[in-house]
């Protein structure tokens, strides 16, 4: 899992805050991956690194999401760091795996969030996750399917998001589309 480490600790390095909620994620992600070592995999312990993918239509009128069979909630897909070459990387794995959607590694400047989220029991041994959210661009017209980890995939207009998301979901989608079109 080096490579994952050195890739979140040259993420989180390179995270450019926008908020008092910004500079705030990036001092806990600082906090955990200080070094290359930091908790990227499940088993360094209960709260350790995520990666998600927040996925917009061309128009970034749309976003793709999950229902999360444990949390039971309406999310962005995403999940545990395997033997992924990089945080990216793992962010469109998930992607692909949760909706059946195959996007293309995004072109630099990359657009991502940091996001760490305390977890409900349902999650078992997880107590929290450090997420990197990545944003990406698909075509409406990509069909969505439904795995074994989700009640169900959809398009969502951006406006009229679902009630039940995780706290701060909105926050988050709204600061992510902001990023996306500066």
């Amino acid at each position: 899992m080096t490579t994952l480490g050195a890739d979140m600790r040259a993420l989180v390095a390179g995270y450019s805050p926008r908020s008092a909620r910004d500079r705030m994620e990036l001092a806990d992600f600082t906090r955990h991956f200080s070094n290359d070592a930091g908790p990227v995999s499940r088993g360094d312990g209960p709260n350790h690194a995520t990666a998600s993918a927040f996925v917009f239509d061309p128009s970034l009128t749309q976003i793709a999401l999950v229902f999360h069979g444990k949390g039971r909630f309406w999310v962005q897909p995403g999940g545990h760091l395997e033997d992924d070459s990089s945080i990216v990387d793992a962010a469109l794995r998930e992607l692909a795996e949760e909706t059946g959607l195959i996007a293309t590694h995004p072109a630099s400047p990359l657009v991502y969030d940091l996001d760490h989220h305390s977890l409900s029991n349902a999650f078992g041994r997880c107590a929290s996750h450090l997420d990197v959210g990545v944003g990406l661009v698909v075509p409406m017209e990509s069909p969505l399917t439904v795995s074994d980890e989700s009640g169900d995939v959809r398009w969502w207009p951006v406006d009229a998001l679902p009630h039940d998301v995780p706290a701060g979901f909105d926050m988050r989608v709204r600061a992510m589309l902001d990023r996306m079109v500066a």
